[in-house]
């Protein structure tokens, strides 16, 4: 499986490519989907271009996309959104259009509280698990953890050298808790160790993703003109390792 990132926390900066408008964010779904992306994560916007838990945003985005294609739509509930860890949940609680996932980052404040109250509404929890954090610690340690919906191990190592093996020690810190407490792990990299570690979970047969969250690049460091142009190349690559 290949989810597609849309954006992440890139602004008007990082090129028109990225889509932070609703309906620009729709457009850039529908056509990663027909490239082959199976999900949808996405970084909500308020019109100056910041990442946003904003009820009204979320609806928005979450309409624009679900307009535009039928696969899950996940969100974000980073810190860097609602650094106030109550605030965060109050958000959650005020959603009135839900996504059917939300991704966690289990080394930040409040993480439990934030799992707990999307569990509460119905929403899928990826359970964020970065390299470089006591994530994948807490993470194993939390009663919360067999009711997520899948981990997302993020590598935030960018050595394309070195970020593979940061990949295999996060995943072994993950397997040493029972496989991750059973649930599935999607493993994806960032920036110059984006396609490095999506190379690996490929070979691994792993659920990976790629988008313009994670970077900005071709696999052949060619800038990548859409999501689309990302995630068909992520496919190629997953079709040559078959057998």
């Amino acid at each position: 499986m290949i989810q597609v990132c849309l954006n992440g926390s890139r602004g008007a900066g990082d090129g028109a490519s990225v889509p932070l408008s609703p309906g620009a964010m729709a457009e850039s779904a529908a056509r990663a989907v027909a490239a082959g992306a199976a999900e949808v994560h996405v970084h909500p916007k308020t019109p100056c271009g910041s990442d946003t838990l904003s009820p009204r945003v979320v609806a928005a985005v979450l309409e624009a996309i679900r307009g535009a294609v039928d696969v899950p739509v996940g969100v974000t509930t980073g810190a860097w959104a609602e650094p106030d860890p109550r605030r965060r949940v109050e958000r959650v609680r005020a959603w009135t259009v839900l996504p059917d996932l939300a991704s966690v980052n289990w080394h930040e404040p409040g993480a439990e509280e934030v799992a707990s109250a999307l569990l509460e509404r119905g929403v899928g929890v990826e359970a964020g698990v970065w390299s470089g954090t006591d994530g994948a610690r807490r993470f194993l340690a939390s009663p919360l953890a067999p009711r997520v919906t899948r981990v997302l191990a993020e590598v935030t190592d960018r050595d394309p050298v070195t970020a593979p093996e940061t990949a295999r020690a996060l995943l072994a810190a993950l397997d040493a808790g029972g496989g991750a407490v059973g649930v599935p792990v999607l493993l994806h990299g960032e920036e110059e160790g984006a396609w490095p570690v999506l190379r690996l979970a490929v070979r691994r047969g792993m659920a990976t993703r790629v988008g313009l969250e994670d970077t900005l690049l071709l696999p052949g460091g060619r800038p990548a003109r859409s999501n689309a142009a990302l995630v068909a190349a992520a496919c190629a690559l997953r079709d040559a390792s078959r057998p």
